[in-house]
C-alpha cells in the first residue's frame, strides 16, 4: 500500500487544474462584495480633514502654552534684573530674595536660632557666661548685615550666600554650645548641692 509521495502530487495538480471557475467569477464576487461593504472616500476624505484640524489645534495649543511659559519666565528673570539695582530698590535684601530655596534655609535656621535663645534661661550663676555668646551673637548679626547689604549693593554670588548661610550655621552652633556649657553648668552645681 505504500505509494510514491510525486505521484500522489502529481495527482492532486491534475485535479485542481481541472477545476476551472465560471467565467466573471470574481467580478461578480467583487461586485457583491462592494454592495455589502462600500468603501467610502468621502469618509476618509472627512476623516483625513479632521486629523489635519486636530494637529492644528494641538499645534496651536503647544505654541500658546509655551508663549505662556517663556513670557512668565521673561517676566521672573526682568523682576530679578530691577531688584538686583540698588538705585531702584532702596530695600536691604536677605537670602530669601534671592529663591524660594534660599528663603527655606534662611527660616529654618533663624526659627532654631529664635527658639534655643527662648529655651536658654539665664540666672546670676551663668550671666557672665550668657553675656560672652551675647556679644559674640551680635557681633555675627552685625557681619549678617553686613553681608546683607553687600548683597543688595552688588547682587547675589556664590561668595556671598555661602558666608551669609556659614554665618547662619555659625549661631545657631553658638547656641547649642551655650545650652551645652550651661547644661553642664547646671549638672556641675546640682552635684556640688549633692555633695
Amino acid at each position: 500500500m505504500a505509494r510514491d509521495i510525486r505521484k500522489l502530487f502529481e495527482e492532486e495538480q491534475k485535479e485542481q487544474s481541472q477545476i476551472q471557475m465560471s467565467e466573471g467569477h470574481q467580478a461578480r464576487f467583487l461586485e457583491k462584495l462592494d454592495e455589502a461593504l462600500p468603501v467610502k472616500k468621502t469618509i476618509k476624505k472627512r476623516f483625513s480633514v479632521l486629523q489635519i484640524a486636530a494637529g492644528m489645534v494641538i499645534f496651536i495649543g503647544l505654541g500658546f502654552g509655551a508663549s505662556k511659559f517663556f513670557e512668565n519666565d521673561m517676566q521672573s528673570s526682568t523682576e530679578i534684573v530691577e531688584t538686583k539695582n540698588p538705585s531702584k530698590n532702596n530695600q536691604m535684601k536677605s537670602l530669601g530674595d534671592i529663591s524660594p530655596d534660599f528663603k527655606k534655609v534662611e527660616d529654618y535656621y533663624l526659627a532654631n536660632i529664635n527658639l534655643e535663645l527662648s529655651k536658654v534661661k539665664q540666672t546670676p550663676e551663668n550671666k557672665e557666661l550668657f553675656d560672652g555668646y551675647v556679644v559674640r551673637l551680635a557681633e555675627l548679626n552685625q557681619e549678617y548685615k553686613r553681608l546683607s547689604v553687600e548683597l543688595t549693593d552688588h547682587g547675589p554670588n556664590e561668595l556671598t550666600v555661602s558666608a551669609l548661610i556659614d554665618n547662619l550655621k555659625l549661631r545657631l552652633n553658638l547656641l547649642y554650645r551655650l545650652k551645652e556649657q550651661l547644661n553642664d553648668l547646671n549638672t556641675s552645681e546640682e552635684e556640688k548641692i549633692k555633695a
